[in-house]
């Protein structure tokens, strides 16, 4: 019981996070980049990208899922260790945006994994998506 809630406590504290692009505009990566500079600077709260699903606690998504991403998210995910949290981050994200109707998109990300937090906009401000990820660490 006490290692449970130490984990817990530790993940909202310092939770280490896995930017995945499915293929998209780009916009979303840009603005979630942008996080990353001194003016935004979510390293104060404890969030460090990680290059490796292996490490990381929280999934960031971008972009619509196409045929050909779907089963490296789906991979990408199950390389996570648990507790893990998914975001989308953008209207691709969340729904496929305007590539919805395209021979290749299978719409939203939560076609193919669970999703915790959605995050929409075309593409979304740096501060939505930092609040985002703190209300999602803070539930």
């Amino acid at each position: 019981m006490l290692i449970t809630s130490l984990i817990e406590w530790a993940i909202k504290k310092s939770p280490w996070a896995l930017h995945f692009n499915t293929g998209a505009c780009n916009a979303c990566d840009i603005e979630l980049a942008a996080l990353l500079t001194p003016k935004y600077d979510v390293e104060r709260f404890g969030i460090l990208l990680k290059p490796s699903p292996r490490h990381a606690d929280v999934l960031l998504v971008t972009g619509p899922v196409t045929r050909q991403c779907a089963p490296r998210l789906k991979r990408i995910y199950e390389q996570m260790p648990n507790p893990k949290f998914v975001v989308a981050i953008g209207t691709c994200a969340c729904s496929g945006g305007v590539f919805k109707d395209n021979y290749n998109v299978l719409g939203g990300i939560d076609k193919i994994i669970p999703v915790d937090v959605y995050i929409p906009g075309c593409p979304p401000k740096p501060e939505a998506i930092m609040d985002g990820i703190l209300k999602l660490l803070k539930s």
